[in-house]
């Protein structure tokens, strides 16, 4: 198999670290990647006046797939959000993340299991704002019939693909019934063609409720936009925090794959950053490599990533923030040499 070019964006902050430690372990992996690099955020604002560059906009629309780290947003007017813009370009409209009990990271709970499928391109976040008179201003959520059906098509063929059983919409149609009650119409209508898949729904105050009580309750949430973003830094203190989950932003053309956590500014440089959650994103790209593209060495170089950090955590090899002493490449080089002997 010749190998695979991906855009990496190393980010900004504690990006190029965790970026580093990520390909040493792919390469350990045997997957076949060669790395495209390109930048984003903060750095690239001082080389390109811009913070995501045609250059980068341009490279994953030729190769399709990229990895990328923490981008910083400059606070105020000028600069949009590296993530927001990518998922207006690129149409990237499913953003997923799964959350699962790691062992080897002690929490509440050990038996989460699961996955938000966020609408990525509209409501709150479609970024209409006015301001209507001095004092007073409005943001507009946007809600349009096709996104709302896609992404819950997108939803239940994942929940299927992966032999899930239940999707679940948190909503707030009591209050919002226009916007709201138009994603969780089409949700059911959607519904409705995949018997094999239960479906529910929370108002998401009342959601959110029982998912710190019981996770274990819920299986994959469907959710719009902004609630979808709460929900998901949410999930991830059940399991341990942003550190342990991975994160993809999925188009129907092009897909990148993220740490989801910020750039830590604070401690760049000092290589106690926490990798895992970029790892595990890379294991997330490989597998969608191997089912798009029917590249079962990606498979295979995966699961090898995913036995050898499972074994380091178990084994409490571990970074600062999940309680151990490791540095960044130390991190890397411990599921390197668990690798080697899979």
């Amino acid at each position: 198999m010749s190998a695979r070019k991906v855009v990496l964006i190393p980010g900004d902050g504690i990006g190029p670290e965790i970026a580093e430690a990520t390909k040493d372990v792919i390469a350990a992996s045997g997957a076949k990647i060669e790395w495209v690099i390109r930048g984003a955020g903060v750095s690239a604002i001082e080389k390109y006046r811009e913070a995501l560059p045609g250059v980068t906009l341009d490279a994953i629309r030729e190769h399709k797939v990229a990895l990328k780290g923490p981008c910083t947003t400059p606070i105020g007017e000028g600069f949009s959000s590296v993530n927001v813009e990518l998922r207006k370009k690129l149409d990237l409209y499913a953003a997923v993340r799964p959350v699962r009990s790691i062992e080897g990271v002690k929490t509440r709970f050990s038996d989460v299991n699961i996955v938000i499928v966020r609408e990525n391109t509209e409501g709150l976040y479609s970024g209409v704002e006015n301001t209507v008179s001095p004092g007073v201003v409005m943001s507009m959520k946007v809600a349009t019939e096709r996104a709302c059906e896609r992404i819950a098509r997108w939803g239940f063929e994942y929940a299927r693909k992966r032999d899930r059983k239940k999707v679940t919409v948190f909503h707030k149609a009591n209050i919002m019934k226009i916007t709201d009650g138009l994603f969780i119409s089409k949700a059911r209508e959607v519904s409705e063609q995949y018997p094999d898949i239960g479906y529910e729904e929370y108002i998401i105050d009342a959601g959110c409720m029982r998912l710190v009580q019981d996770p274990g309750m819920f299986d994959t949430l469907l959710l719009e936009n902004l609630y979808g973003d709460v929900m998901s830094d949410l999930c991830a203190g059940l399991v341990g925090g942003l550190g342990v989950v991975p994160g993809a932003n999925i188009g129907d053309e092009y897909s990148v794959f993220e740490a989801v956590h910020g750039s830590a500014p604070d401690i760049a440089g000092l290589e106690i950053a926490n990798p895992l959650a970029l790892i595990m994103s890379a294991v997330m790209m490989l597998r969608y490599l191997a089912d798009s593209e029917g590249r079962e060495d990606m498979r295979e170089a995966a699961d090898k990533i995913k036995t050898a950090y499972n074994i380091a955590l178990s084994n409490g090899d571990k970074t600062r923030d999940l309680g151990g002493n490791l540095k960044t490449a130390d991190f890397a080089r411990v599921l390197i040499q668990n690798i080697l002997k899979i």
